[in-house]
């Protein structure tokens, strides 16, 4: 049955939700990320991470191709998922005390992502709104 409803919301919005989930679960790990690095600003020889976007989009392109096995003895074709390929940052001034934390960089970073994450709430949102619409019959 689930299989069934994803099939359904994939044919009225033509995987539009799904992609943008995919973009709310990168902003959701960068966030986190971010917060960390945030927590550790101050904790001796911490290196900063980030989160690889190409990466991290790779990875979840991969888990959407999966082969149809039409029979049991087939080798099943599915892509597996990985870890999220969250790095130590490169290229980076340390502090006196080796911790590479830049907290203005920090905060940029969690404001940039803060407007991500709000256009894709929209965006999503604006999805369903359209979906109530249609099953009002345009009221």
């Amino acid at each position: 049955m689930i299989q069934k409803d994803y099939e359904v919301m994939k044919l009225l919005f033509s995987n539009t939700i799904s992609i943008l989930e995919k973009g709310l679960d990168y902003s959701s790990v960068k966030q986190k990320v971010i917060s960390s690095n945030i927590a550790n600003v101050d904790t001796p020889n911490y290196k900063a991470k980030d989160v690889n976007f190409s990466a991290f989009f790779a990875q979840e392109k991969a888990k959407v191709i999966e082969a149809k096995r039409t029979n049991i003895r087939h080798i099943p074709f599915q892509s597996s998922s990985g870890n999220l390929s969250i790095v130590n940052r490169k290229n980076v001034q340390y502090n006196h005390n080796g911790n590479s934390v830049d907290l203005d960089k920090e905060m940029a970073d969690l404001a940039t992502n803060q407007i991500y994450y709000n256009a894709l709430t929209e965006r999503i949102n604006g999805k369903f709104q359209t979906l109530q619409t249609v099953i009002k019959g345009g009221k």
